[in-house]
């Protein structure tokens, strides 16, 4: 009797197997795609300088390729901040008004799209959220901005986050775009010193001198010529005089 039960036992057993795995995958939630993002090495670190950033979009189709990747940057990382190191073949960058787009040929269906860029420095934060709109050749748009945790059971849409750890000591911010570098002095030239081309003080002194001696001299020339005139005419008048008397 237990031998013809024992096949019985075994079949009821391996059905309830089946039921109950079957059980745990439909109450479990469905694995969902997501885009992950994370700092070459050790550079995970608030005010970090010069850090590469690795992407990781991860698809959710088999047939449509992924074409664009659109990021909204977090607060103290400017689009001018953000340089393009390498993506996918044939994929541009370029800056929008709030962080940038990765761009070009579909990725081949079923494959992740995966880009690197460089950040000039890194925020003083905690974590930093780059919000991804994920295009897909056939029109899709994912879109992973979600900042809060998923509901229980749920997966949600979260954005790509980036923990870092505490700003090393004496780590100093620095400007969060490229300025233009300061412009130097500019030395002196002949017109803010010395006027070029201009008679020195010592000659126009020379030169002053020397028409205020003239002057003297040129007024006593004058009066002796007039003085003289003026006696030759009494002269000429007296003789004139004396001799129409006679």
């Amino acid at each position: 009797m237990s031998r013809i039960n024992r096949p019985r036992a075994a079949r009821r057993l391996s059905a309830v197997t089946v039921l109950v795995i079957a059980a745990s995958l439909a109450v479990a939630p469905p694995a969902s795609a997501h885009v992950e993002v994370e700092a070459e090495g050790d550079s995970a670190v608030a005010l970090a300088e010069n850090v590469t950033l690795v992407f990781n979009a991860e698809t959710e189709s088999d047939k449509a390729g992924i074409t664009k990747l659109e990021v909204v940057l977090p607060d103290g990382i400017a689009p001018s901040d953000v340089t393009y190191k390498e993506g996918p073949k044939g994929w541009k960058f370029a800056a929008t008004s709030r962080g940038y787009t990765v761009a070009g040929p579909a990725v081949a269906g079923g494959e992740d799209a995966v880009y690197a860029v460089t950040v000039r420095q890194l925020p003083d934060a905690e974590s930093l959220a780059f919000k991804t709109l994920q295009t897909y050749s056939d029109g899709r748009v994912d879109r992973w901005i979600e900042l809060e945790e998923p509901a229980a059971g749920e997966h949600g849409s979260p954005a790509p986050m980036l923990e870092l750890r505490p700003a090393a000591p004496g780590a100093k911010p620095v400007s969060p775009s490229p300025t233009a570098e300061p412009t130097t002095a500019a030395p002196s030239t002949p017109a803010a010193s010395e006027p070029a081309n201009t008679p020195s003080p010592t000659g126009a002194g020379t030169a002053s001198k020397e028409e205020g001696s003239s002057n003297p001299v040129l007024i006593t020339a004058l009066v002796v010529a007039v003085v003289a005139l003026i006696g030759g005419g009494l002269w000429w008048f007296r003789r004139r005089g004396g001799a129409s008397t006679t």
